[in-house]
């Protein structure tokens, strides 16, 4: 689950990292309040679940109230990348002398956490890295052991942190790897953490959390947000399936997310676009199957493809449940149903004789293609 700037900035200030003086606001004239309550040069960003804000003018200076009043009307019911924007996170402006970068993620390769330490803020962490190679430094912590003060060091000299900001860095440094192994997320970032006259302040915000950790943090499960384009993820992660909206022409529901991710590459190879990534699970109930089509009927595909394994289940288990949901539905696209594994003969016998205009296929390759030339 990923945080929304000013969610994650909460976190940071509550684990005693400074950010900017701000609020959040859902119309434009309380934009114009709260940039008057922060003395008028302000910064609007628009809340959004996507990457590129700023290069999509979703992050915007005004010099007056009433500037950012008029930029805010802009922005919000706008859309930044094809998300609605319901709110904008109006900060004060800062006066900036220098960026840095400063952030954790998951490195699964060590299983540990790769630590990631910057002269340089901004951009993008990869174009850092790129561009000024010698100003970056990363180290992967054991987690088993935690960040201790030598590794800080170590990441301060190697990454030309002037010796002036060490103190601090090292403490917010110190602070964002609590926040990591507290909230058990998979990234937490600040870009840029800004020098300014009143110290170093987290200018912006990136903190996404482990979803099956969640359970255990019910205060961050409470703040997850859906934009627009994530209606149906929304709905679908009520119905606890695991959905992902793409927005092709080619419902995908797959038993696995191996199963659903070759699906995914199957579609593509065969000239089509695959509408959703859907992953049923090993051993899906007619009713995990019911709720999977009705979320897929909602996603303007126009066909799907149901690619089954019948290892955990039964092809013919499956069959019969697909029959009987289908039955129960409006459904008015074209289904292509492949069965494999156990009693397949036995589930594509259920789905001849169950009345349905049904499509079925043998081969993935062959279910692949019937259902991108069925939703052309």
């Amino acid at each position: 689950m990923r945080l929304q700037e000013y969610q994650a900035k909460m976190l940071f200030e509550k684990h005693g990292i400074k950010i900017p003086r701000g609020r959040v606001a859902r119309s434009p004239e309380e934009v114009e309040k709260i940039a008057r309550e922060l003395g008028g040069k302000v910064v609007i960003k628009a809340q959004v679940l996507v990457g590129g804000r700023g290069k999509a003018g979703g992050i915007k200076k005004a010099e007056s109230p009433e500037e950012a009043r008029n930029i805010s009307s802009n922005l919000i019911g706008g859309k930044i990348k094809g998300h609605r924007v319901e709110k904008v996170l109006v900060e004060e402006l800062l006066n900036i002398e220098s960026e840095m970068y400063v952030g954790f993620t998951v490195d699964r390769v060590s299983k540990g956490i790769a630590a990631i330490l910057s002269s340089v803020g901004g951009v993008d962490v990869e174009e850092i890295a790129r561009s000024y190679p010698e100003r970056i430094a990363t180290q992967v912590i054991d987690p088993r052991w935690g960040l201790y003060d030598y590794n800080i060091r170590n990441l301060l000299t190697r990454s030309k942190i002037p010796r002036e900001l060490w103190n601090e860095v090292s403490y917010i440094t110190s602070k964002l790897y609590e926040i990591m192994v507290t909230y058990e997320a998979e990234l937490v970032e600040i870009n840029p953490l800004a020098v300014t006259k009143k110290g170093l302040i987290a200018a912006d915000a990136r903190m996404s959390v482990d979803d099956n950790a969640l359970f255990r943090h019910q205060d961050l499960a409470k703040l997850s947000e859906f934009t627009e384009e994530n209606e149906l993820e929304r709905e679908a992660s009520k119905l606890g399936l695991n959905y992902v909206h793409i927005g092709g022409d080619v419902g995908i529901m797959a038993n696995g997310a191996g199963m659903a991710m070759a699906t995914m590459d199957l579609i593509k190879l065969m000239g089509g676009s695959p509408a959703n990534f859907l992953d049923i699970g090993g051993g899906a109930s007619k009713e995990e199957v019911k709720r999977a089509f009705e979320v897929l009927l909602k996603s303007n595909a126009k066909s799907i493809f149901v690619n089954i394994f019948g290892g955990i289940t039964r092809c013919d288990d499956v069959a019969a449940g697909i029959v009987e949901v289908l039955k129960a539905l409006d459904v008015k696209i074209p289904i292509v149903v492949r069965l494999a594994g156990t009693n397949e003969e036995e589930g594509r016998k259920i789905l001849k004789e169950s009345g349905l205009k049904l499509f079925i296929a043998k081969e993935m390759e062959e279910g692949a293609k019937l259902a991108v030339d069925l939703a052309r």
